[in-house]
């Protein structure tokens, strides 16, 4: 993929901006675009946070080989380690650049003259532009658009509402259900229903977007009629394939594969036989996560699927290790928030609540 990225100061310092593009080399097709405010800074360490932003956007689309262009010189320089970071300010956002690129089979640098880097030159005053246009209109501060969060993120977030599906019959036995197609019980229909009575009272939601399972389709199905939206599929929001425990119960599948099983509980590389790990399922989800942010950026959407996939954008976005995944409850019909900002952070602001069931 090809990365490309621009930041700029009005006064050097002054009130700062990036803005950042990722591409398909081959089809030229933008398949991310990310930009911020940063407050006041140089244009050197607006066009450092524009880079940061850029591979982490191609770094959650599974990149594994990265084009950097931009039109800074002493960037790329710096990055390529033809030129020595001397500068203190400069020295710590060249490191987290350094770290976010350590995770490409190769990347390069390139320096290409301004008028190629036009994209993310308009992003970067965009973010500048709306900062300015908050400061200035009360309406716009009372509301508190584009202000910092209290974390430090920077522009308007995408509010994910992640619901997983209502009670099937494996559900109730507690067996390992990820691919097999089994629609909602009577009671996860009720269920379903009950949660879709609260989140139909949120205001703003933009698009209810369901994996491809009928679980999943019926649950969200409940809401986007009450709300008069149409259910979206996204594929990347399919449980994890389990392969041949799917059915079993925890401890039939454990006296199946015991070493495999053993094995499999405490390392997210290691597959269930015929499976898929959680490492293939993280991926997934974030290159999903990715594409749903690229399209709908800035909105408030309900995601309906499963446990794992679930666990999986929570544990992205509180930036975790995955034995997250082996720690974190997920219950029917559970409803968490976590709302991703465009400068990469994020923030988590409910789990697993299921009061709509009381």
């Amino acid at each position: 993929m090809i990365v490309e990225a621009d930041g700029g100061s009005r006064g050097n310092p002054g009130p700062a901006g990036y803005g950042a593009v990722v591409r398909d080399e081959l089809s030229g097709e933008t398949l991310a675009e990310r930009k911020g405010f940063i407050g006041v800074a140089t244009n050197n360490v607006a066009e450092y946070q524009g880079l940061i932003a850029g591979l982490r956007a191609a770094r959650e689309l599974n990149a594994e080989i990265v084009d950097v262009r931009m039109d800074s010189k002493l960037v790329v320089e710096q990055m390529s380690g033809r030129w020595k970071i001397k500068h203190p300010s400069m020295q710590p956002l060249a490191r987290e650049a350094q770290e976010v690129a350590s995770a490409f089979g190769k990347i390069t640098y390139e320096w290409i003259p301004r008028e190629r880097n036009k994209q993310a030159d308009r992003l970067a005053n965009e973010a500048m532009d709306a900062q300015n246009k908050a400061e200035n209109e009360p309406e716009a501060k009372a509301e508190g658009a584009k202000q910092p969060h209290w974390s430090g993120a920077m522009g308007e977030p995408t509010r994910v509402i992640l619901l997983r599906h209502g009670q099937t019959r494996l559900s109730v036995d507690r067996r390992y259900s990820g691919r097999g197609d089994h629609p909602l019980t009577e009671l996860g229909l009720e269920q379903a229903e009950k949660a879709a009575a609260r989140l139909s009272k949120m205001d703003g939601i933009a698009a209810v977007i369901s994996s491809p399972l009928q679980r999943a389709q019926q649950t969200a199905k409940k809401l986007a009629d009450r709300i008069g939206l149409e259910v979206v599929t996204h594929q990347g929001l399919i449980e994890t394939d389990f392969g041949t425990w799917e059915g079993l119960t925890f401890a039939e599948a454990s006296e199946q594969d015991p070493e495999v099983h053993r094995r499999w509980l405490g390392d997210t590389s290691v597959k269930p036989p015929n499976g898929e790990s959680f490492d293939e399922v993280h991926a997934r989800v974030r290159k999903a996560r990715a594409e749903i942010i690229a399209k709908y950026g800035g909105k408030t959407l309900v995601l309906v699927s499963h446990v794992t996939p679930i666990k999986t954008m929570l544990r992205q976005a509180l930036d975790v290790g995955p034995q997250f995944l082996f720690r974190m409850h997920l219950d029917l019909t559970g409803v968490s928030i976590a709302e991703f900002y465009p400068d990469g952070h994020a923030s988590v602001k409910l789990v697993n609540d299921t009061s709509h069931l009381s």
